[in-house]
């Protein structure tokens, strides 16, 4: 690397975020970059590792190992210790379409595998990201790019959250005309609605969008397939067909008193909140709100987290949020070695807020929702959980044991259930296609991401399941060198 002792010579660095009471009287994103020459000192931070792990890109025990997309990051650290900001934009959009969406809200599993981060802080390698591009947009470096010439095959796209939107910026690089499907009014499916604003703001995505536009995509909003459009005419109207819809299906809650007034999954409150605030209408007339009102969020992920942001943006009275796991270790646990992803706890932006707020992390680990409890007209007042704790079974999954004494009812106007997703949704599109399953309930794809039906393929959640916006971006990546390959009998795609 360009300063081999840097890791020795420079402290890690993140920039200063604004201060939690000061960004919750807004919705603007909360990010910012450090000086120039901070930013050199921490691409000078990236060591001369020999096997660098972090754009590894693997699944072990179920816990990623570096950057699924697999950037060239110490490629692009370097370049930025010298100063050489648009060749390591180069770097970063060679294997990242969307590095703007990434830098803002991945976990970052690469400085999890960081090897500098064996004995040390790991590189600010998402920091590093973000100020890349952000940088190459400031600079007008970023232009669309319309392919030279056409392929004259078309080839539609189901979804445009990041594997769609990946997969569809891919395919129309390599000459084909390319049509993206969205059910939603606007286009980006989770980075539009599933996303918080200040977490990433939506402007961002319409830029790209817009990019894509000028390069020769086409998109279509409103088209729901399966319901508006019947997959007999979508196949009709292309050579090869992209499924990139998600895993839209929420994980309930069956207990008693889920039918009470105020229970919610996550997903619809986040939607019609950020909905809310692009019509412009104001958040205050979000058809789900918070102001006033004791918040429990059920679920401890980041769709947890961020419905917590939300809420104290509202104005909640109060805000819980409920964990079924045990509170993590502050550091790697024997069991969690490096490269593995780092199980250990954290504090992220909405529980930062709310202790903020009202003095203490709104999380509480190792319970579990017994019973929703409601008033005479069906609206939801209570929730009664108990502690619990994992007791180890031989050849089987631990047993959860409620402990003893440890009831209790928590005040609960808005209950929001974040408990994950279960696959796509199956009825409509996925039936009437009659593509096979996983095992899982996941669209079930070979290793070109193709479905059980020829010239249908698959990515990202959809076929995948629940997971990261990276993964997202690498399999969008994925199914269109597939798409390329099966319709020209190479690809030319990276």
């Amino acid at each position: 690397m360009g300063q081999p002792t840097g890791f020795l010579e420079y402290p890690r660095a993140t920039p200063v975020s604004r201060a939690p009471r000061e960004r919750l009287g807004d919705w603007r994103e909360f990010h910012g970059h450090l000086p120039e020459a901070s930013m050199r000192e921490q691409g000078a931070r990236c060591m001369d590792c020999g096997v660098p792990f972090c754009h590894t890109g693997k699944l072990v025990d179920g816990l990623t190992i570096g950057c699924p997309t697999h950037n060239l990051i110490p490629e692009w650290n370097d370049l930025i210790y010298k100063g050489r900001w648009r060749q390591a934009l180069e770097r970063l959009h060679r294997t990242n379409n969307f590095p703007e969406f990434t830098g803002r809200v991945c976990p970052a599993p690469c400085e999890g595998s960081c090897v500098l981060g064996i004995n040390a802080p790991p590189v600010t390698i998402k920091v590093n990201e973000c100020a890349i591009i952000d940088r190459g947009f400031e600079e007008g470096w970023i232009k669309a790019q319309p392919p030279a010439q056409r392929t004259g095959k078309t080839v539609a796209v189901v979804g445009s959250g990041p594997a769609g939107l990946a997969c569809a910026e891919e395919l129309n690089r390599a000459g084909h005309l390319v049509t993206v499907y969205e059910r939603a009014d606007r286009v980006g499916g989770l980075l539009m609605y599933g996303i918080p604003a200040m977490k990433l703001d939506k402007s961002l995505v319409d830029r790209r969008v817009k990019l894509m536009e000028e390069a020769g995509v086409r998109f279509r909003t409103g088209v729901e397939i399966g319901k508006t459009m019947s997959v007999s005419e979508l196949r009709a109207s292309c050579d090869a067909l992209a499924l990139c819809g998600g895993a839209c299906k929420p994980r309930d809650l069956p207990v008693e008193g889920r039918g009470l007034h105020g229970v919610h999954f996550a997903m619809e409150y986040l939607v019609a909140n950020t909905r809310a605030l692009l019509d412009g209408v104001g958040t205050d007339k979000s058809p789900i709100h918070a102001r006033d009102r004791h918040v429990v969020v059920i679920g401890g992920g980041d769709t947890g987290n961020d419905c917590v942001g939300t809420a104290l943006r509202q104005g909640c009275r109060s805000v819980t949020q409920l964990e079924i796991l045990p509170r993590p270790p502050v550091e790697r646990a024997v069991d969690n070695p490096w490269p593995l992803w780092p199980k250990i706890y954290r504090v992220d932006y909405g529980q930062e807020e709310a202790a903020a707020l009202f003095g203490a992390d709104p999380r509480l680990f190792s319970v579990q929702t017994k019973r929703l409890l409601g008033d005479q007209h069906g609206q939801v007042q209570g929730i009664e959980i108990a502690d619990i704790r994992f007791v180890p079974q031989a050849g089987r999954p631990p047993k959860i044991e409620e402990l003893p004494g440890t009831g209790r009812t928590l005040p609960a106007d808005l209950v929001l259930l974040a408990m994950g997703f279960l696959g796509p949704e199956r009825e409509g599109m996925l039936t009437e296609l009659g593509v096979k399953l996983d095992g899982r309930g996941n669209v079930a794809v070979d290793e070109n991401q193709q479905t059980s039906i020829p010239g249908v393929f698959a990515g990202g959640d959809m076929a995948r399941g629940q997971s990261l916006v990276v993964w997202a971006i690498m399999e969008g990546r994925q199914a269109a060198r597939g798409v390329d390959r099966a319709l020209m009998g190479e690809t030319v795609l990276l």
